[in-house]
């Protein structure tokens, strides 16, 4: 079933996408959105303050094994998110996710394909996927 809802969402992109459809306007709206998802979250600690920041330099034991990285670094963030910041995160993430796809359309890659392939070799390789 969630392949029908990703491929429903790409041709949906397809069908809607008119004005921004050559690859030079796709990948710069690409890189538009995710600097207004960025934007966005950073205005949950500088505008509005839901959330707070927290940041300082992780200590971690230098025979740490690379698995138990986790059990030293704290988290930065502090506080709830507020609705109106996680409307306005999630309306970019959409918007992003939308031109994430018209790029796939452009180069015949399969959303859905995508997700699954970095999806699998995540839970097979496990956190030695990000190392």
């Amino acid at each position: 079933m969630s392949d029908i809802i990703y491929d429903q969402f790409q041709n949906t992109v397809q069908d809607v996408l008119i004005r921004h459809n050559s690859l030079l306007d796709i990948i710069t709206k690409l890189d538009e959105t995710n600097a207004r998802v960025n934007r966005a979250a950073v205005k949950t600690i500088t505008s509005c303050g839901c959330l707070k920041l927290h940041a300082e330099k992780q200590d971690l034991p230098e025979d740490a094994a690379y698995l138990d990285i986790r059990n030293y670094a704290g988290t930065e963030l502090s506080g709830e998110i507020c609705p109106v910041c996680r409307d306005k995160i999630d309306k970019e993430i959409g918007s992003h996710l939308f031109y994430l796809a018209a790029l796939c359309n452009h180069l015949n890659i399969s959303l859905y394909d995508s997700f699954l392939n970095e999806y699998n070799r995540i839970k097979t390789l496990g956190p030695y996927s990000l190392y």
